[in-house]
C-alpha cells in the first residue's frame, strides 16, 4: 500500500489515515512524522544530564540530531509515499520515545543510583542504539527522492550506531574504586571522610540544594522499585545518608525529614513523621511492621520481597540471620496508630495490580525456557539462549533474580568450559553482568565459577578476557571470594592483562587487582606475579590516563612488607617525588600516601625524597591540597622533621 502526500498552501501535508498491509495499525503518514519531529524537538530540550552519564547522553542526543535534516525533507513530500516508509517511521517513533525516556531517567534520576547502576543504564544506551538502527534498515530513499547528502548522514549516524561496542565495562576507575570502599564494611577506610568528600564533589551532592534534589529523586526512585531491589536501594539510603552528614546534616535534618514523608504526606508538608516509624527499605510509613532475627524492625511486605529474593541477611545492619521468622512489632504498631489518630492522618491503603502478577508469570516462562536452552543439545538454541540471557542480566535488575532463581548460573558456568571464544565471551560476560547483583555473588562463587573464570581470563578472545577480569572485580567484593580468587591463582592472569591487554583491558585489570589486593595475602601474591613493572609502565604513559589507578594499587601494595623492598626504589621515590609536584590533586594525595608509607619503614626513603626536592612541594600540598591531601603532606613534613634531626 502506498500512501499520497498532497501539499497544502502553507506547506502542510494532508491528515490521511489508512491501514497498511503489514497490519502495522493506523495512523495517519503526516501523524507519524509530525509525531516523530515531535519527539526529536522533546529530547533536544531535556538539557543537562546527570555528571555519570553526561558522555553517553550528549552522544546518543547528538546522534538523534542528525536525523532532523531526513524528517524535514520528508514532511515536505508531495508525492506517492512507499508503505515500507511508514513502517520505518512508525518504528522509528518507538525507538525515539524509548530514548527520551532514558534520557529523562538521566536527567531526573537519583545520581547515586546511576552511579551505582551505571553498567546496567549503559545497557539500556545499548538497546536503544540497536532499535534506531534497526528502525532505519530499508528507508526508501529513492523511493522518497531524498537527496544524497541526507541520506549519507543518515547512513554515517548508523554507522555510528553500530560501532558502539556492546560490553559492560567501568568507564570511571575511581569512582568505582571508591564506592567500593565506601559500602565495603570490611574495609577500614570506610570512616575515612576524605573518600566521601571525593564521592560527594563527583557526584555534585555537595551542597543542600543538591542533596534536597538527590532526597526526592531517591525518595522516587524507591516508589518506582515497589518493594524490589532492596539491597541496592538500602546502599543508595545509607550512602545519601552519609552526604547529608558531611554537609551539616543536623542543620538541615528538618528539611530532610520533610522531603523523606511519604507523598501521601504532601498535602499537609507541616507535618512531619517521626523517623522510628518509617520502614528502612521504603522510606513509607509502617502499617504492620515486624522484627526480624537482628532485631530491626521493617514493613511485613517489605521484608518479605527481601527473604523471597534468596536474602539471608538484615538489609540495614548487613548481618547474617539466624532464623526467618517474623514477629508482629505490637508496640510500634500502637504508637504509629496514636500518632496518626493525634495529627489526623490516615494510613496510606496497598494498592494491588492483577496485571503485574501475570506480566511476571509470562515473563519467569520466558526466561525459565532459556535457561532450559542453556543446556541444549542444539547448538543454535544454546548460542541464542546464552546471547538473550546477557542482553536480558545487563539491562534489568529484576531479570538477574529471575534468571538465578530459574537455575541459570550453573549452565552458564559449563559453557565457559566449551571450545568455542564466542560462546565463552556472552557466558562470561552474562555471569558478569547477573553478579551485579549482590546475592548472586555468592551462588556464581558456589557453583565453581572462579577457576572457570580464570581460565577464560588466560585464553579467551580480547574481550572475554576484559569482561573475566571485570567479572572477577564484581564478585570480589564479597571478601571470601577475594581469597578465592587469589588461592586459584587468579591474579597473574590479571596481571599480564594488565602489562598487554588493550587500554580498556588494562583498566578491567587495575580495577580488579584494586579490589583483591584490599586483601593482604594477596597483596603477596600480586607483587610475585610481577604486578610492580606494569604499574610503572602505567606511570610512565600519561596517555593511558591511568595514573591515579596504578598510584592507588601501589598504596595498597606498599602497605606489604615484600611490596616496601620491591617499590621502595630510589628511582621510584624519583618518579613519586614528581607526582607530587606536577601532578593533579589526586595524583598528589595518592603519592604523598605512598611516600608516607614507605618512609614510616625505611627512613632513607624520605631522604631520598629530600634530596630530590620534594620539601617545598609538600609544603604547597599542605596549603592547597585535597582535605585528605593536606593531611597526609603535614605528616609527611613532621615526619622528614624527625628523619633529619636524627641524622
Amino acid at each position: 500500500m502506498e500512501y499520497q502526500m498532497e501539499g497544502s498552501d502553507k506547506g502542510e501535508v494532508s491528515n490521511l489515515s489508512s491501514v497498511s498491509s503489514s497490519g502495522v495499525g493506523e495512523e495517519s503518514f503526516s501523524g507519524v512524522v509530525v509525531g516523530v519531529i515531535g519527539v526529536i524537538e522533546a529530547i533536544g530540550s531535556i538539557g543537562n544530564y546527570r555528571l555519570t552519564l553526561k558522555k553517553e547522553c550528549f552522544n546518543l542526543v547528538r546522534r538523534i540530531k542528525l536525523l532532523a535534516p531526513l524528517l524535514e525533507e520528508i514532511n515536505e513530500l508531495d508525492r506517492v509515499v512507499p508503505d515500507g516508509a511508514l513502517v520505518c517511521l512508525r518504528n522509528l517513533k518507538k525507538a525515539l520515545g524509548s530514548a527520551k525516556k532514558l534520557l529523562r531517567v538521566c536527567h531526573d534520576g537519583s545520581k547515586i543510583f546511576l552511579a551505582l547502576e551505571g553498567e546496567a543504564i549503559k545497557g539500556r544506551f545499548q538497546a536503544v542504539y540497536d532499535k534506531l538502527n534497526q528502525a532505519l534498515n530499508g528507508m526508501p530513499y529513492e523511493e522518497l527522492g531524498i537527496a544524497d547528502e541526507v541520506k549519507e548522514q543518515v547512513e554515517l549516524m548508523r554507522m555510528q550506531l553500530k560501532r558502539a561496542k556492546r560490553r559492560t565495562e567501568t568507564q570511571d576507575i575511581e569512582l568505582a574504586m571508591d564506592l567500593m570502599v565506601v559500602l565495603s564494611k570490611e574495609d577500614d577506610r570506610n570512616a575515612d571522610s576524605a573518600i566521601l568528600e571525593r564521592l560527594a564533589n563527583k557526584l555534585e551532592l555537595h551542597t543542600i540544594p543538591d542533596l534536597k534534589t538527590e532526597t526526592v529523586a531517591v525518595r522516587k526512585l524507591v516508589k518506582d522499585r515497589g518493594g524490589q531491589n532492596m539491597e541496592s536501594t538500602q546502599q543508595i539510603i545509607n550512602l545519601l545518608t552519609k552526604f547529608k552528614q558531611i554537609a551539616g546534616f543536623d542543620e538541615i535534618s528538618s528539611v530532610f525529614n520533610v522531603l523523606a514523608a511519604p507523598k501521601s504526606l504532601e498535602r499537609c508538608p507541616s507535618l512531619v513523621i517521626p523517623h522510628e516509624f518509617l520502614c528502612p527499605i521504603t522510606l513509607e510509613i509502617m502499617t504492620d511492621p515486624v522484627i526480624i532475627a537482628s532485631g530491626q524492625t521493617y514493613e511485613r511486605e517489605s521484608i518479605q520481597k527481601w527473604l523471597e529474593s534468596n536474602h539471608r541477611t538484615c538489609p540495614k545492619t548487613r548481618q547474617p540471620l539466624a532464623h526467618l521468622s517474623l514477629a508482629p512489632n505490637f508496640a510500634l504498631r500502637n504508637l504509629i496508630l496514636q500518632w496518626c489518630e493525634k495529627n489526623n492522618f490516615e494510613l496510606p491503603k496497598k494498592e494491588v495490580s492483577a496485571n503485574v502478577d501475570s506480566f511476571s508469570t509470562e515473563h519467569e516462562e520466558e526466561i525459565s525456557l532459556l535457561v532450559q536452552n542453556l543446556s541444549s543439545s542444539q547448538l543454535e538454541s544454546q548460542k541464542n539462549a546464552v546471547m538473550k540471557i546477557r542482553l536480558l542480566s545487563k539491562e534489568n535488575p529484576e531479570d538477574r533474580i529471575m534468571i538465578a532463581n530459574a537455575g541459570g548460573i550453573a549452565p552458564l558456568v559449563q559453557l565457559l568450559y566449551y571450545p568455542d571464544s564466542n560462546m565463552q565471551e556472552h557466558a562470561v560476560t552474562a555471569l558478569l553482568n547477573l553478579s551485579l547483583d549482590e546475592a548472586n555473588k555468592r551462588l556464581i562463587a558456589r557453583e565453581g565459577a572462579i577457576p572457570a573464570i580464570i581460565e577464560v581470563l588466560q585464553n579467551g578472545n580480547p574481550e572475554a578476557r576484559e569482561n573475566s577480569a571485570a567479572c572477577l572485580f564484581s564478585l570480589s567484593v564479597v571478601d571470601d571470594i577475594k581469597v578465592t580468587i587469589g588461592s586459584w591463582n587468579g591474579i597473574p592472569p590479571l596481571v599480564d592483562l594488565l602489562q598487554n591487554g588493550t587500554v580498556r583491558g588494562k583498566k578491567d585489570a587495575a580495577t580488579a587487582l584494586f579490589n583483591l589486593s584490599l586483601n593482604q595475602a594477596n597483596k603477596g601474591r600480586a607483587i610475585k606475579a610481577g604486578i610492580v613493572k606494569p604499574l610503572l609502565m602505567l606511570l610512565r604513559d600519561r596517555n593511558l590516563g591511568m595514573i591515579d589507578e596504578a598510584l592507588s594499587i601501589f598504596l595498597l601494595l606498599v602497605a606489604h612488607p615484600e611490596g616496601r623492598i620491591v617499590i621502595g626504589q630510589l628511582s621510584f621515590v624519583e618518579t613519586l617525588v614528581e607526582f607530587i609536584k606536577c601532578g593533579t590533586p589526586k595524583n598528589k594525595e595518592c603519592a604523598i600516601s605512598v611516600l608516607l608509607e614507605l618512609g614510616l619503614h625505611n627512613s632513607s626513603c624520605l631522604l631520598a625524597a629530600l634530596q630530590f626536592g620534594v620539601y617545598e612541594h609538600l609544603v604547597e600540598v599542605s596549603r592547597s591540597g585535597t582535605n585528605r591531601g593536606q593531611r597526609k603532606a603535614n605528616s609527611l613534613l613532621q615526619h622528614m622533621s624527625k628523619c633529619e634531626q636524627i641524622s
